[in-house]
């Protein structure tokens, strides 16, 4: 697996493991003009790799749209949730009478980038590496290492170090060997330069004095990929692909799912559904006391409704009767009208017969 910002090398990175195009680089821009309706995505490139007869199938997790938005506040919950759900459908399967063919999804390991310069880790860094770091073999690289000079690369490998054990976020640590010398000394090699820095590069470049490598080219001279003067690629290379993949594997086994495993059994009876978010205690306190709160809000509402509705009660009783007492007053005076219109008419009669 894969994570990290957009921009940092993820796709070009595992193309370079593995000398073939498994990734295609995503379009920044595209993605960048949607980012209101995405969220962090999970996606599932999987391939069978052959290299001196030996068969490697491989499955590649990225994650595109991690902290590409404006609040990336818990962007790390469906690559969580995903790690999550693959220990839960393997423990699924080892709970079902025929075990034979079993589908193992597990993350065995998970490369998650850092942006060069020289903050260090960022907030969201930190709160997504103390998630995984819990779930699955957490490898820190520091991408682009090229866009930095040696001594600055150094300074920022430190501060990452310093925040990893000042936060407690757990990393790989690769197996010390003490009876075979020689794979202990390579294992201290690749303790002390975690932080990987790593470049990334599929094309071929030609140096000053005639030799063609993977790298980059720029005005000062070549960025080589292989060179371990130049970044920490084929340490990398080493501890995925060559002399620690089983430990990764093994790792993953013994330590993570088992701890999700054990977890799982304590809160839940043998085959029963995984609990869901919103059944967990917590949640179920905290949807009780919404419900609660809004049902007081209704409660409100209806009171404020219809002491409004009495208002308008009393108030139109008090126009009716006003309209009562115009038209009472408009009877009179018509009575009134009809009354002196009769008196002279009768005074009109009695002034012509005189």
């Amino acid at each position: 697996m894969v994570v990290g910002e957009s921009g940092l090398g993820k796709s070009t990175l595992i193309n370079t493991l593995f000398a073939t195009e498994l990734v295609t680089p995503k379009n920044y821009r595209h993605r960048f003009a949607k980012q209101l309706d995405k969220t962090t995505e999970v996606e599932i490139i999987k391939a069978e790799l052959q290299e001196r007869d030996f068969s490697v199938k491989l499955t590649v997790i990225d994650t595109p749209g991690f902290g590409d938005y404006v609040n990336n506040r818990e962007s790390w919950s469906s690559i969580v949730d995903f790690l999550d759900d693959q220990h839960e459908n393997y423990m699924r399967q080892e709970q079902q009478p025929q075990r034979k063919e079993k589908v193992d999804m597990r993350v065995h390991a998970c490369l998650y980038f850092i942006r060069p310069g020289g903050h260090g880790l960022k907030p969201l860094d930190i709160e997504t590496m103390k998630r995984l770091g819990t779930r699955v073999n957490l490898i820190p690289v520091i991408a682009k290492a090229d866009t930095m000079s040696p001594t600055d690369l150094e300074e920022m490998k430190d501060r990452v170090r310093t925040t990893l054990v000042a936060q407690g976020i757990k990393v790989y640590v690769p197996p010390v060997e003490v009876d075979d010398q020689a794979s202990a000394d390579h294992s201290r090699t690749l303790i002390e330069a975690m932080p990987f820095s790593i470049i990334g590069s599929t094309e071929d470049v030609k140096t000053r004095d005639g030799r063609v490598v993977k790298g980059r080219e720029y005005l000062w001279g070549v960025a080589e990929v292989d060179n371990e003067d130049h970044c920490d690629f084929r340490k990398l290379r080493s501890l995925l692909l060559r002399v620690h993949m089983l430990d990764l594997v093994t790792t993953t086994e013994e330590t993570h799912y088992e701890l999700y495993r054990q977890a799982q059994m304590e809160t839940r009876k043998f085959g029963e559904p995984k609990v869901k978010k919103l059944d967990n205690p917590k949640f179920k306190e905290e949807e009780e006391l919404l419900r609660k709160r809004f049902t007081e809000q209704v409660k409100m509402e209806e009171a404020r409704f219809r002491q409004w509705e009495q208002h308008l009660i009393a108030e139109r009783d008090r126009l009716n009767k006003d309209l009562e007492n115009a038209h009472s007053a408009i009877k009179s005076l018509e009575a009134e009208v009809d009354h002196l219109t009769a008196y002279h008419r009768n005074a009109s009669s009695m002034g012509r017969r005189g």
